[in-house]
């Protein structure tokens, strides 16, 4: 045992020096494992000059979308001065023809709420990420003693609370907020099965909304906002990974639907577009032809130990900022993606997602001037005005040198 404790102890020496080297909440990171691919070059290489193939693909994508548009709009000209998702150019447009920015583990906060932890991924909860125009919630579910709670990693590390309660929130948002179609990712950390997960959707009477697809397999085939509003199915779950249900028709198995580029990332220069998962499928492009959406990872991680990642604060303003100039930037990034698939992607995760703003990108590939919106602002002073500028809690380290025991 003696070996172990030491191990521990070292541990716990090296993330008290490292994450008291950590900035404020002033940026980002975080996510859930894998490869990061490369872009190549350093994070500060300018890529201005390369943008002509980039800019020629977005401009034939967007005029499909505007032609794809015009030819519904005539149809619902009554409802042109009503907004769907912030915008009345978007409620004629497919659901999988809109880019929906999210916000990566949106349960798990760096907050006084959680004493400014490390292992937070966003500054403000769902509600307040709902109204300032992210689209897209993703969290990991655990089962502790018999309860489905949103846990980072391990309960023991960051537990967010109980899934019902966090999706009866989202739920009363959507009751408050009749013209917008939301987007819930669940990572099924702990293999649960699909009638466990969908009795917290039932309870949190949040399944009203449940929108099930025509089809039980990827397809290009996704109605419009307009048409998921009026029939009230505004909510779209994906579940990795779940087995499909006729009782729960709504919660739908991610990697049937959706596939994901890199999400282990830990530098700038670490994205690409490459389809890492779901495994089964050979290349992103093989992917969009059989009418999957894609899902761009953008968030960077910083090791602190071998064992040990946390979102990376320190480069958030490159890693969410829309420009195009710099290796990293999120608006780089989906661009190239863009360039790269001839199509948008149509769900983007992020840490931190008011820095940047992260939305700004989204806003840009819908070709959209976004309307009702609230600005999540920059007052994640919290941490300075309660002495934890630049560090954490101790309860939170001690959280971090119980994940790397459980690791080793």
């Amino acid at each position: 045992m003696m070996p172990s404790i030491l191990s521990s102890l070292a541990v716990a020496l090296s993330l008290t020096a490292t994450v008291q080297s950590l900035p404020g909440p002033q940026g980002g990171g975080g996510g859930y494992g894998g490869d990061s691919g490369s872009w190549g070059g350093a994070s500060t290489t300018s890529t201005e000059d390369s943008w002509a193939a980039t800019t020629s693909a977005y401009n034939a994508y967007y005029t499909s979308l505007a032609s794809s548009a015009t030819s519904s709009a005539s149809a619902s000209a009554s409802t042109s001065t009503v907004a769907c998702n912030n915008s009345p150019d978007l409620c004629s447009r497919k659901y999988s023809n809109v880019t929906h920015m999210g916000a990566h583990d949106a349960a798990f906060l760096r907050n006084a709420e959680t004493s400014n932890s490390v292992a937070g991924n966003q500054y403000y909860n769902a509600t307040k990420a709902l109204n300032a125009g992210i689209r897209l919630l993703s969290a990991q579910v655990h089962n502790l003693n018999g309860t489905l709670e949103l846990c980072h990693t391990t309960c023991s590390l960051l537990d967010a609370g109980t899934l019902e309660s966090w999706l009866s929130k989202i739920k009363y948002w959507m009751d408050e907020n009749p013209n917008e179609v939301v987007t819930i990712l669940l990572v099924n950390s702990d293999d649960e099965d699909v009638s466990t997960i969908g009795e917290a959707f039932v309870s949190s009477n949040i399944s009203t909304y449940g929108y099930t697809p025509a089809t039980a397999s990827a397809s290009n085939d996704w109605p419009t906002l307009q048409t998921m509003i009026d029939a009230n199915t505004r909510l779209v779950t994906f579940v990795a990974a779940i087995e499909a249900s006729d009782t729960y028709p709504y919660l739908l198995d991610e990697w049937t639907y959706v596939f994901e580029t890199a999400y282990d990332v830990t530098a700038l220069s670490g994205f690409n577009c490459s389809l890492n998962r779901p495994t089964t499928l050979s290349s992103a492009s093989t992917a969009i032809s059989s009418g999957y959406l894609p899902l761009m990872n953008h968030f960077v991680y910083q090791t602190l130990t071998s064992t040990i990642e946390v979102p990376s604060v320190s480069i958030i303003d490159t890693t969410n900022s829309p420009g195009k100039s710099t290796t990293g930037m999120l608006g780089q990034s989906a661009y190239s993606c863009l360039s790269e698939w001839a199509t948008a992607p149509v769900f983007v995760l992020v840490d931190f997602y008011d820095q940047g703003p992260a939305i700004e990108t989204a806003d840009n590939l819908n070709g959209i001037t976004a309307v009702g919106r609230s600005n999540s602002t920059a007052a994640t002073s919290a941490a300075s005005s309660t002495g934890g500028t630049d560090g954490v809690k101790a309860g939170a380290l001690v959280a971090f040198v119980a994940a790397a025991v459980l690791f080793y």
